[in-house]
């Protein structure tokens, strides 16, 4: 018998410990439920254990750009300096925990299936990458315990499951008012910034018009491409610390910065100019190997979702509102971006001195997704002051809180980079503070805020998904009114 426990531990030691396997294998085997051919079978699972040999390679890479950054900063103003980028903390938090964060992100999305079947949250949560984003967040703030590894899967097995029938039961009120026809629902962790977003757009905008009724210059429309904006936002960021590092420490420190000297300060600014770039290729490469991962991962997910959730609602990637409302995406993007500016400026000036809180600088991929996705929200509850506004609140909600996520991450706080959007970091705030009340309490705090956000998804479901409440009615209504005195006053148009 001892044949057959060598076997057992090469099986679990070898392949299911190995991340890259272990979502081959499950892809392999969702593939197989969906009675694919032999050749799609095999070749899914080994493109989704590429994937994440991918992600380890962009992490390399990523860990590599960030170290000269995060010496500058803190030579330059003596305060750690973080730029969230999801795919950066994810990438270097799989080299230690990749067969936790697999396990946590199947059996999550399993769970999520059971709850949407048995409940009135008929959600079902596709957007991959975030399912792997939550599954990673939440094996950090566990594994900083001193909880056993089955009991760390176990936990974020029952929170992930929570987070992904929730999220979008939260949101589908605002959701539905954007379009679709509640046909669809948002699957995003950037939720909270969404709905506050669609809050603030009813509070300031009932008679602003839409900022579909804008013209956009053409000459701004590359923003859009997300590679081309993270590569220029850390080029800037790159630059400008470096001109701060060179003025605050002189020459000699400042030439030292990166692995090869700099001759001269023109050299030294060209290699800063390469080490954004860098960045860019680095998220890239992460980007591809999720996207290899979930273009057969998700399928698997999807087919089987059809068959144990019938007639569900597909909760889906932030970019599915932005065809709604093209121009608010933009609009969104540069008020959230203003927002961060305007939040690492408080952090600079009241919060990092007073309560050592870290400089998180503003990354465009974050604003523009969830910024964009923001401005949407927004308008379709504001017009153009809710997108502007509601966009600059998301702005300041994720620059704030990732600043305060860094202290649940442990060791991981001081990686120069975090999670960007706004889900990661309440939920990772509370879990990551719930699980320090120790083993017993922690456990009893943590069941605790599932129960109470199911409760509250619940009754957001009942109360305003089912009775059809519409968030912009009152904006409808006051702009009707507008309308109908425009040809007695002349000049009654809403602004």
């Amino acid at each position: 018998m001892d044949w057959l426990v060598t076997v057992a531990e090469f099986v679990v030691n070898e392949i299911l410990s190995v991340p890259a396997y272990l979502v081959g294998i499950i892809t392999a085997v969702g593939l197989m439920a969906l009675r694919r051919s032999a050749g799609q079978v095999i070749g899914g699972g080994l493109k989704a254990a590429l994937g994440f040999l991918l992600i380890g390679a962009g992490a390399t890479l990523v860990v590599a750009s960030l170290d000269p950054l995060g010496a500058m900063i803190q030579g330059s103003t003596g305060a750690q300096g973080v730029v969230p980028t999801n795919e950066a903390i994810v990438g270097i938090a799989q080299e230690r925990f990749g067969a936790q964060v697999a396990w946590i992100m199947i059996l999550g999305f399993v769970l999520s299936l059971v709850l949407a079947r048995l409940t009135p949250l008929r959600y079902v949560f596709l957007t991959g990458h975030h399912m792997l984003f939550m599954a990673t967040l939440l094996t950090m703030v566990l594994a900083v315990t001193d909880m056993p590894t089955f009991e760390v899967v176990l936990v974020g097995t029952v929170l992930l499951g929570t987070m992904l029938v929730v999220m979008p039961a939260l949101a589908q009120p605002w959701t539905r008012r954007v379009g679709g026809d509640g046909k669809i629902a948002i699957g995003h962790f950037g939720t909270l910034g969404y709905i506050a977003a669609g809050a603030t757009g009813q509070l300031v905008g009932r008679r602003s018009r839409s900022t579909e009724e804008m013209k956009i210059p053409e000459g701004l429309r590359f923003l859009r491409d997300s590679m081309v904006a993270t590569a220029l936002s850390m080029v800037v960021i790159y630059v400008v610390m470096a001109v701060l590092f060179l003025v605050s420490s002189g020459q000699k420190e400042a030439f030292a910065a990166f692995e090869t000297p700099s001759a001269d300060v023109g050299d030294y600014l060209m290699q800063a100019v390469m080490q954004g770039l860098q960045f860019g290729i680095a998220v890239a490469v992460i980007l591809f190997g999720v996207r290899t991962i979930l273009g057969e991962l998700v399928p698997a997910f999807q087919g089987i979702a059809e068959r144990v959730v019938p007639g569900a609602v597909p909760a889906l990637d932030a970019p599915i509102v932005f065809p709604f409302a093209q121009n608010a995406v933009l609009v969104g993007f540069l008020s959230s971006f203003v927002g961060g500016l305007v939040s690492l400026g408080l952090i600079a000036w009241i919060f990092e001195p007073w309560l050592g809180m870290a400089l998180i600088l503003p990354g465009l991929v974050p604003h523009f997704f969830t910024g964009g996705a923001a401005g949407v929200f927004g308008n379709a509850t504001g017009g153009r002051r809710g997108a502007v506004l509601g966009a600059f609140v998301n702005g300041v909600i994720i620059t704030f809180l990732p600043a305060l996520l860094l202290d649940v991450l442990g060791s991981f706080g001081e990686a120069n980079t975090t999670f960007g959007d706004a889900d990661f970091g309440w939920f990772g705030i509370v879990a990551g503070y719930a699980v320090k009340g120790g083993p017993v309490l922690g456990l009893l705090l943590l069941l605790a805020v599932v129960v109470a956000l199911m409760s509250l998804a619940i009754w957001v479901q009942k109360r305003f998904v089912q009775t059809g409440w519409d968030p912009g009615a009152k904006r409808d209504a006051a702009l009707a009114a507008a309308k109908e005195t425009e040809p007695e006053k002349g000049t009654g148009a809403a602004t």
